[in-house]
């Protein structure tokens, strides 16, 4: 096999939460492009059914699912109809998070953090267990790959919302702890963290806290933001046989951010 063959994901099922849009959607389409079918699970249906056309327009096959996987309810539910209507699946991609809301500590409610931190943390544990889980079963292997964030290293600045770096960080450490226990059944488990990458997201933090921003790409020694582009070739080649001697793995994204 060449090494450009390795990369191909012909034949292989992704399942991505946070698919839509954003770094989600990139990582989506590259996937696609490398070969692969896509289930994916956002909350917006004109963003899905967008993204939906653009992975078929590629010759896959794309299978859209509307839910918050913020609610376990709706995530559990989004996993198992994926096995339903699109199973096997191959490839895990835990995507969906974010800080939406950047409260200060001392100013967050109770329940303010537990469903923030259902969107970033029990997320990546529910599709682990209900989508990676039958991976094991099967022992065929299987690739998971947890986007946490350079959050889960250093904190962010002039910003609240500390469930963020809480969140990511424990998701480093899941990421870590499942590759060890199913690295014998071949399942790789490896985690990206991307730094400052021109989102919708940080596109809307541009216009209400510019300031955040501005100091932001000023700290990044490559001098600019990513571009969601910049983070779907990574995605392609843990996803692949390229990578299958990697697990347990950070991947830091960032410009050189966290050098300094």
């Amino acid at each position: 096999m060449s090494v450009l063959e390795r990369f191909k994901l012909t034949g292989k099922r992704l399942f991505i939460t946070g698919g839509s849009r954003g770094l989600g959607r990139e990582m989506a389409l590259t996937c696609a492009e490398a070969g692969a079918d896509v289930a994916l699970v956002g909350r917006d249906p004109e963003s899905l059914d967008r993204t939906v056309a653009d992975i078929r327009a590629l010759g896959r096959t794309a299978l859209p699912i509307r839910a918050d996987v913020a609610n376990p309810a709706e995530c559990e539910e989004a996993c198992r109809r994926a096995l339903a209507e699109f199973g096997p699946i191959d490839i895990l991609i835990n995507n969906a998070g974010g800080r939406r809301v950047p409260l200060s500590v001392q100013e967050m409610p109770l329940e303010t953090w537990l469903e923030l931190m259902d969107l970033n943390l029990t997320s990546v544990f529910l599709c682990t267990k209900l989508i990676g889980g039958p991976m094991v079963e099967r022992g065929q292997g299987g690739r998971i790959i947890n986007v946490a964030s350079i959050n889960a290293l250093v904190a962010g600045r002039k910003i609240g919302g500390r469930h963020y770096e809480a969140a990511k960080a424990a998701v480093v450490q899941f990421t870590r702890a499942v590759a060890a226990d199913w690295a014998p059944a071949g399942v790789t488990a490896n985690v990206i963290l991307p730094g400052g990458f021109m989102t919708e997201p940080n596109r809307r933090w541009k216009e209400t806290r510019p300031e955040v921003i501005e100091e932001f790409e000023r700290q990044i020694p490559m001098g600019r933001f990513g571009s969601p582009e910049d983070l779907g070739p990574l995605a392609v080649y843990l996803a692949s046989d390229a990578s299958r001697y990697m697990t347990g793995a950070s991947l830091v994204i960032d410009g050189g951010y966290t050098l300094w």
